[in-house]
């Protein structure tokens, strides 16, 4: 019998080498590089199958209505899902382990169970009596939702095929194993070989299609890189361990908007929706603090107003620290050095801590003013007026350039309270028709500090 071909692949990225390798090239991890078998034993007849079996069609005599797409009944996962689930869609969805990936996407499936559906659960991690408990405990308990424990990919496929449900979760794609490949579970070949089987399948049948997949210790999802392509939509669940609030992004999407977030409460039942976010990341800011400023940020297509916090100390060490949670740290250095610079404040004798409150993480260029605000406030122990919200992108010069969405930026504002909105200059004039808030616009950071202090 002829050998099998085995090749070097890094379980961080999937990167291929047919040597072992002590550092990627790729995504630069260090000894990652395992050995698989390629190639299988896979037959002619099953790899056939792989194909969707379509016929040309010309583009305007496709079907493509949006009668499709169906609600799961949550609302703010149907936000981020770009407005329900369309038949056939692949959704990835990552995040920390015990975040909650589980649990919602149980309680999206007890929902549509509910709607008189038939929906499958596929654990290859918890046993049967383990998703009892879970359903037990947040109330998803109905005849239309089927759990399958198994980690059979064949076995999958067969039991898929005649159940025949309206949604299918896989929880979780590392654990799935095909007898085509020698290699274990959770390897680039088994993780790859998987995917590709379920999404033909999803596609072919028009079942949509969730995967849970294991994160790296970046938060990155782990397994091949080419997971995120091959899929329609791919799902982060963020959250910080002390807050009880999680946030589901979606940072691809073909059926809608990318960067688009939902927020949850997670409560004793499950996870909870929360409506208005920015009430909730609002709701314990301190009054009359200095270094403390809003701003509004938009995830997706809806602007969120977060809090802004600095503290600017003399540093008692000969370097200075830059420490940063929910902003980028070399943007914060960067903003410093031109506050320094066009202001004349002295601050690289001073440590610099910079934190969005409730773990939000911002990612925009629209919150630089907000971090300038703060960083001057928390500088001169002068506190910003409450009522005042801070939005714009800094230029290394100093200058205050203009961002998008200023409108709904504004106009949330206003729904929030607040009285008065520190804008670009550009965009003063037609954010000015607002009622009920005064937009006050600013060219540079220096006279954005003289408007403020």
């Amino acid at each position: 019998m002829k050998n099998a071909k085995t090749v070097f692949f890094c379980q961080e990225c999937g990167y291929r080498s047919p040597k072992w390798l002590g550092r990627c090239p790729a995504c630069g991890s260090w000894n990652r590089f395992v050995e698989e078998e390629v190639g299988g034993r896979e037959s002619a007849e099953s790899a056939g199958e792989r194909g969707y079996g379509s016929d040309p069609v010309p583009i305007d005599a496709i079907d493509a209505a949006d009668a499709d797409r169906f609600k799961t009944g949550i609302g703010e996962f149907d936000r981020v899902l770009g407005g329900g689930l369309v038949a056939g869609a692949t959704i990835l969805i990552g995040g920390d382990p015990g975040i909650g990936k589980s649990t919602l996407l149980m309680q999206v499936l007890h929902r549509i169970a509910d709607a008189g559906l038939k929906t499958l659960y596929i654990s290859g991690e918890e046993s049967s009596r383990q998703i009892k408990i879970r359903g037990d405990r947040i109330e998803a308990l109905s005849s239309n939702l089927v759990v399958l424990v198994e980690v059979s990919l064949d076995a999958i496929i067969k039991r898929i095929d005649e159940l025949k449900p309206a949604v299918v979760v896989v929880d979780s794609i590392q654990t799935m194993y095909s007898d085509v490949f020698t290699s274990a579970p959770g390897s680039v070949t088994q993780v790859r070989e998987a995917s590709e089987k379920l999404i033909v399948l999803a596609k072919k049948t028009g079942v949509p299609l969730f995967l849970i997949g294991h994160v790296t210790k970046d938060g990155s999802i782990a397994g091949p890189r080419v997971l995120e392509h091959m899929v329609d939509t791919v799902l982060y669940f963020e959250g910080d361990s002390g807050h009880d609030f999680r946030i589901i992004r979606a940072v691809k999407n073909r059926f809608g908007p990318t960067n688009e977030i939902g927020v949850f409460e997670m409560g004793e039942k499950g996870l909870a929706e929360v409506e208005n976010p920015s009430a909730l990341f609002l709701s314990e800011r301190p009054g009359g603090a200095a270094g403390s400023v809003v701003t509004a940020s938009m995830e997706g297509t809806r602007p969120v107003l977060v809090e802004v916090q600095s503290l600017v100390s003399e540093t008692n060490f000969g370097i200075p620290r830059r420490t940063t949670i929910g902003v980028e740290h070399n943007r914060v250095s960067l903003l410093a050095a031109v506050l320094d610079r066009v202001c004349g404040f002295n601050l690289s004798g001073f440590d610099i801590f910079v934190n969005v409150a409730g773990g939000v993480r911002l990612g925009e260029p629209a919150v630089d003013l907000a971090v300038v605000s703060s960083l001057a406030s928390s500088f001169l122990k002068r506190p910003v007026d409450s009522g005042t919200l801070v939005f714009g992108e800094v230029g290394l010069t100093g200058e205050v350039r203009g961002v998008g969405q200023v409108h709904a930026r504004v106009r949330e504002a206003g729904r929030m309270g607040f009285s008065r909105c520190v804008t670009p200059e550009s965009a003063a004039e037609s954010a000015a028709l607002i009622d009920g808030v005064t937009v006050v616009g600013v060219s540079t950071i220096g006279e954005l500090i003289e408007r403020l202090f």
